[in-house]
């Protein structure tokens, strides 16, 4: 492990690079990069990356794979941090300093965490510091919405074999991700066969059908633990106020820490839209994401390396369960943690911000962590 000296100026490094960090963040949030539509985000990040003097590959989805290390053939270390960002192609984006806080839509999701990603290679290379275990850092599309992880995926399949451990960086400074909450996204269709609405009343709508069905889906009850959630997040339907509707849809979100949870608010809801619709109407779900779930234990070896960075830092972990890219790994039984670089405000909206300071601190933790866990899966 790192000796005293070793970690002050492992710290003192993360401190002189608070403001690259926020000028990188700041360069790469002024790129749109919509889920499905990160190509542009990607280009940047790989030219990031060659002025460093590495070797950045591009592959058919948009990650952006960047190893350092040359140990072959031994366990690999994946940093994940997903470029893609919840904001339509055309949002305006704006950015702006104001002393500590950096304002701007995605400038902390998840911007921040992939200058990080970067800003831990540079601290490393400073540093003379070779890791135990080879680092494949990537900028990974896919995260957000509907995005169903293909990043992730992608990159932890690629590298299955010789997998040691994952490290996804997003969400806050102080909050170990390392229960992962899974989900399934459908899109429900209910068809009927259409009319206007005086000459063919009576004839069954199909918006009046998928009514009844997130009517009943809101009345289940689900278990507090473990957490268990429903969401009807869009509707759609219908051509007119003068005609019997044909057609409508709906958006569901159904999460859950516990797979067998899942399954069965799954099944409740599959029975729903089979039998709640109505006479004369027809019904269809489609799958649009599935987000798979698992745990690591607190007493996991990387969980507890993740602690005790934050700790000597002089910040408490907090330990949640959330759906981050760490999602992937932990279903897969491979060591993975999810962990943030600082403070992230408002997120999702046109007023996201972060506080600039903080990132020493988060800086840090990486960076110690990646340098641990190496150690630790080159053990193993």
């Amino acid at each position: 492990m790192l000796s005293p000296s070793e970690l002050s100026q492992l710290r003192a490094a993360a401190a002189n690079h608070i403001e690259a960090v926020a000028e990188l963040a700041q360069r790469i949030c002024e790129v749109p990069a919509p889920t499905g539509n990160e190509q542009a985000r990607a280009q940047l990040v790989a030219s990031l990356l060659r002025k460093r003097g590495y070797t950045p590959e591009i592959d058919a989805i948009n990650n952006v794979y960047t190893r350092r290390g040359k140990r072959g053939n031994g366990p690999v270390l994946l940093l994940l941090a997903h470029t893609d960002t919840v904001f339509p192609q055309a949002t305006p984006i704006s950015i702006e300093r104001n002393a500590d806080i950096l304002r701007g839509p995605s400038i902390g999701d998840n911007s921040l965490s992939v200058a990080a990603m970067i800003s831990t290679l540079d601290i490393l290379d400073e540093l003379g510091r070779e890791t135990d275990a080879d680092i494949v850092a990537v900028a990974d599309v896919g995260e957000e919405g509907l995005g169903n992880l293909l990043g992730a995926r992608t990159a932890v399949e690629r590298y299955r074999e010789k997998l040691g451990a994952v490290i996804a960086i997003d969400g806050k400074l102080g909050k170990i991700t390392h229960i992962a909450v899974g989900s399934k996204r459908w899109r429900i269709t209910v068809r009927g066969p259409g009319g206007h609405s005086y000459g063919a009343f009576g004839t069954p709508s199909a918006i009046h059908g998928l009514g009844r069905i997130i009517a009943a889906i809101a009345d289940l009850q689900v278990p507090r633990e473990p957490k268990t959630t429903y969401n009807v997040g869009i509707i759609e339907g219908g051509t007119s106020v003068t005609w019997i509707a044909s057609r409508a849809t709906a958006l569901l979100d159904l999460r859950s820490a516990d797979v067998a949870s899942l399954d069965r608010v799954a099944d409740q809801v599959r029975a729903i839209v089979q039998q709640r619709a109505g006479p004369g109407l027809q019904t269809e779900i489609e799958v649009l994401g599935e987000r798979p779930a698992g745990e690591r234990s607190q007493s996991d070896p990387l969980v507890q390396l993740a602690a005790e960075a934050l700790t000597w830092l002089g910040i408490e972990p907090k330990y949640e369960a959330s759906s981050t890219d760490a999602n992937v790994p932990i279903s897969l039984n491979i060591p993975a943690v999810c962990i943030g670089i600082t403070q992230v405000e408002q997120a999702h909206t046109l007023e996201e911000f972060v506080h600039v300071q903080p990132i020493g601190n988060g800086l840090a933790q990486l960076v110690r962590l990646c340098i641990e866990a190496g150690t630790l899966i080159a053990g193993t």
